[in-house]
C-alpha cells in the first residue's frame, strides 16, 4: 500500500455555532499535524471565520487540511439570507427554523462525503444525530464529538435518568443530583427548558435523538483531558459503553501569537494596542470579562456590571457584543464611566483574541459564562474564574469549576435562559465575587490550584501526555480498521 493510500482521511463536520466550530477546527488541525488528511465541511459564511487559520497551517506546517462547503438552506427553512450561525439568531421564534435548516443538511452532507471519498471516518458534532445514518450508508464510521465536559454529560444523564427536580416544590428549592461522585446541588430554575417545560418539544426530541445516535456511533472524541475530571471521565465512559478518546485541551494547538489572535472571528482590537495595555499592568492584576458570542445582556444588567467593576477597584478588560454598541453609550454605561476608567479598564466592542489575552501574565481572573471552550482556555492559562452561567450546559460547568476543581467563585446566577433574563444579578454580588477572586483571602489558594491545572493541561497535550497518547491510540485503531477493510 503506497503512502497516499495508507494516509488516514478524516472528515469533520462542526455545528454552526462558534462554540462548536472553534474546537472542531482545532481538532482537525491537531489530527492534520499527526499526518492525517483532514477535511472540514461547513457553509460559506462559517468557513470565512477560520479559512485563514487553515491556510496558515497548510503553508507553514505543510499539513494536509482543507475546507469543503455546502449551502445552508436559509430560505427553505424560513430564515433570512446569511443566517448560517446560531449567533445570527436574534429572537426565540427563529430557533425552530434554524433546527429545520440543520436537519435539511443530511442530503448535502451525503453528497459532499461521496465527493471526499475515500474517507476513513466522519467526526460529526453531537447536534447532528442523523450523521450516524448518513455515514453508515456510505460505510464510513461516525465519531461522535462531545464538545463539552464529561462532568456535564454525566450530570445531564443523571437528571434525565432520575428526574430529581420533580421532587421540589419551587423553582428556587435546591436538590441534589443523584448518581454522581460529588454532591452537586442545582435548582429547577437552572435546568434547560427542554427538561422542565412541556412546550419545548422540538428541542426535547432533538436531545432524545442525540442520545440514541451517540449510542450507535463508532466511538466518542471528547475535548478534555483525563487528569481534569478523572471520576467523570470514567463514569462517562461507562455511560456510553464504547471507546472514548480524550483529546483536549484542543485550544493548546494555538501555539504562536498569530494562532492565538486568529482564534474565531477577526479581533475587534489591534493586537499591538491590546498588548501595550496589558504590558502596562502588574502580573495577575487584570480581570478579563467575556460571556461568549451568543448571549446579549439587557441594558440594565450591563449597568450593574459596569457599576460593580468600578466599585471593585480592579483593572479589567470587558468584551461587549457588537449589537450593544449600536445603543447610545449612556444607555448601557454609567455617565462618565469610560473617562473615569481610563487606564484602568479596556472595553473591546465585538470579538476579542481570548486565548492571546488569557495567556498574558497580567491576567489574574476571568469572568466567564462557563462555556466549555472558555472554561478550558481559562484552565490551560492557569486563570481562576468568576462564574456566570447563562444557558446550555454552563450551569453544570460552573459546578465543576467552583465545587469540584475549586478554581472559581460564582456571582449567584440563578436562571437558565437562551435570551433575556428575568432575574437581575446585582452589582453587590458581582463586586463581591470579583474582589474575592482577585484579592480576597482565598485568592492565592485558588490561583495556586488553577496553576497546577495549567501544568496538567499542558503535560496532557505534549508528546507522551494522556491526550497525546489517546490521539495516537485512536489513529492506530482507525488505521487497523482501514487495513481490515
Amino acid at each position: 500500500m503506497d503512502s497516499r493510500r495508507s494516509q488516514l482521511h478524516i472528515v469533520f463536520f462542526p455545528f454552526m455555532a462558534d462554540g462548536h466550530m472553534i474546537p472542531t477546527v482545532n481538532m482537525a488541525r491537531v489530527f492534520a499535524r499527526h499526518g492525517v488528511k483532514a477535511t472540514v465541511i461547513t457553509t460559506p459564511l462559517n468557513a470565512a471565520t477560520f479559512s485563514k487559520t487553515i491556510e496558515r497551517d497548510r503553508e507553514l506546517l505543510g499539513v494536509d487540511i482543507s475546507i469543503r462547503m455546502l449551502k445552508f438552506p436559509c430560505a427553505v427553512a424560513g430564515l433570512p439570507e446569511g443566517c448560517e450561525n446560531v449567533s445570527s439568531i436574534s429572537k426565540p421564534e427563529m430557533n425552530p427554523n434554524f433546527l429545520v435548516a440543520v436537519s435539511l443538511l443530511q442530503r448535502p452532507l451525503a453528497y459532499v462525503l461521496e465527493e471526499c471519498q475515500p474517507a476513513d471516518c466522519l467526526v460529526a458534532d453531537m447536534m447532528f444525530p442523523w450523521a450516524t445514518e448518513v455515514a453508515g450508508k456510505l460505510e464510513i464510521p461516525r465519531l461522535f464529538f462531545n464538545g463539552s465536559s464529561c462532568f456535564a454529560a454525566c450530570v445531564s444523564d443523571c437528571l434525565r435518568r432520575y428526574q430529581p427536580y420533580k421532587t421540589v416544590k419551587s423553582d428556587f428549592e435546591p436538590f441534589i443530583v443523584p448518581g454522581l461522585p460529588d454532591q452537586i446541588e442545582k435548582t429547577k430554575l437552572q435546568l434547560p427548558m427542554y427538561l422542565t417545560e412541556t412546550n419545548d418539544d422540538a428541542f426535547k426530541k432533538l436531545m432524545d435523538e442525540i442520545s440514541e445516535s451517540d449510542l450507535n456511533c463508532f466511538g466518542v472524541l471528547v475535548n478534555t483531558f483525563r487528569e481534569l475530571e478523572p471520576a467523570y471521565s470514567e463514569q462517562y465512559s461507562k455511560l456510553m459503553g464504547k471507546k472514548i478518546w480524550h483529546i483536549g485541551p484542543l485550544s493548546l494547538c494555538n501555539r504562536d501569537i498569530e494562532d492565538k489572535v486568529q482564534r474565531g472571528d477577526p479581533a475587534s482590537i489591534n493586537r499591538h494596542e491590546c498588548l501595550r495595555w496589558l504590558d502596562s499592568k502588574k502580573p495577575k492584576s487584570v480581570l478579563y470579562i467575556c460571556f461568549g458570542s451568543i448571549f446579549k445582556f439587557s441594558t440594565i444588567q450591563l449597568l450593574e456590571i459596569a457599576a460593580a467593576l468600578e466599585a471593585s477597584g480592579q483593572n479589567f478588560i470587558w468584551v461587549v457584543k457588537k449589537e450593544q454598541n449600536t445603543q447610545e453609550m449612556e444607555e448601557w454605561l454609567p455617565e462618565g464611566f469610560e473617562k473615569r476608567m481610563e487606564g484602568k479598564g479596556l472595553i473591546i466592542r465585538g470579538w476579542a483574541p481570548q486565548v492571546f489575552i488569557l495567556d498574558h501574565e497580567a491576567i489574574g481572573g476571568f469572568m466567564t459564562h462557563c462555556g466549555w471552550n472558555s472554561t478550558l482556555e481559562g484552565v490551560s492559562a492557569g486563570v481562576p474564574m468568576v462564574t456566570w452561567p447563562l444557558s446550555a450546559e454552563q450551569f453544570d460547568n460552573e459546578k465543576l469549576i467552583t465545587h469540584v476543581l475549586k478554581i472559581g467563585i460564582g456571582v449567584g446566577a440563578q436562571e437558565w435562559s437562551l435570551f433575556e433574563k428575568k432575574i437581575l444579578v446585582r452589582k453587590e454580588d458581582i463586586e463581591k465575587a470579583v474582589i474575592q477572586l482577585m484579592v480576597g483571602e482565598e485568592a492565592v489558594e485558588i490561583r495556586n490550584r488553577a496553576m497546577k491545572l495549567k501544568d496538567m493541561a499542558r503535560r496532557a497535550a505534549e508528546e507522551g501526555g494522556s491526550s497525546y497518547c489517546d490521539i495516537k491510540a485512536f489513529l492506530k485503531e482507525l488505521s487497523s480498521l482501514k487495513k481490515a477493510n
